[in-house]
């Protein structure tokens, strides 16, 4: 691990590994440990896994902050790490909401994108009003009750005996992470627009990977963002659910070598 200043913040981030660079972006309300299954990978790519600002050790910001700021972070970082070459950009539910405005901002710098267990389209009035009691709730009463809210959508039931050890760790990662940060990051993705309309005009080769089992982001749903995007596949993960990279790392890892391999 390594922090970088970039974007006026100091960003965590984990860096090993050469050849084409592959940039993890982790989910909400986690950072970067929930990626360890692909770590592996850096025997053929560099891989790389920030903590997301207000995330893990990187600097909280106040108030909100949007899935644009994100992206604008990831691309400061990938200055600050002197990375010229086009990256594959890897995000995960919220990784996948910052992976849009980075795409419309910084295309240029893509050679692929793969969205895992996320969603184009914007929040109902309904969702927006509860990222804004989440973020209400974890400024007054810490983190715990948002992990107890969370945690039972996160893993498909077949985790709950297989995976024990990735769920706690998956636990005590949210309970450690700011309140600051968690709150500032819900009110950011409920400000997130309808990207569904724009999916139709990404060129950038593009892998979806979603959980069988994904309450939060149900196939149904990948498989439509997958039809729309002119040069999209779609993986659907045996025995996973919303954090299938964690779950079922085997034949994640496989997809996005196969898949970076031919990017």
């Amino acid at each position: 691990m390594k922090t970088v200043s970039a974007n006026g913040i100091q960003i965590n981030v984990h860096d090993e590994g050469q050849g084409k660079p592959i940039l993890f972006v982790h989910g909400f309300p986690l950072d970067h440990q929930m990626w360890r299954e692909q770590f592996p990978l850096a025997s053929d790519f560099r891989v790389i896994a920030p903590d997301l600002r207000g995330f893990g050790k990187t600097t909280v910001t106040e108030g909100t902050v949007t899935m644009e700021t994100h992206a604008d972070d990831l691309a400061a970082l990938l200055d600050e790490l002197a990375i010229s070459e086009k990256i594959v950009l890897c995000g995960l539910s919220m990784g996948g909401y910052v992976a849009w405005p980075f795409h419309r901002k910084y295309g240029n710098r893509l050679r692929g994108l793969i969205l895992c267990d996320t969603r184009a389209i914007a929040d109902s009035p309904e969702a927006i009003t509860n990222r804004r009691k989440l973020a209400a709730t974890v400024l007054e009463h810490g983190t715990e009750p948002v992990a107890a809210a969370m945690m039972p959508n996160l893993f498909a039931e077949a985790s709950t005996e297989k995976r024990r050890e990735a769920i706690e760790l998956t636990r005590q990662t949210l309970i450690a992470n700011s309140p600051t940060g968690i709150a500032a990051a819900s009110l950011g993705m409920a400000e997130r627009p309808d990207i569904t309309p724009d999916l139709p005009g990404i060129e950038t080769p593009t892998l979806l990977i979603v959980g069988e089992d994904d309450r939060i982001s149900p196939v149904e749903e990948m498989q439509g963002i997958a039809e729309a995007i002119p040069k999209a596949e779609l993986v659907v993960v045996p025995e996973a659910g919303h954090m299938s990279p964690l779950e079922n790392p085997e034949p994640v890892n496989v997809a996005i070598h196969n898949f970076v391999t031919r990017n």
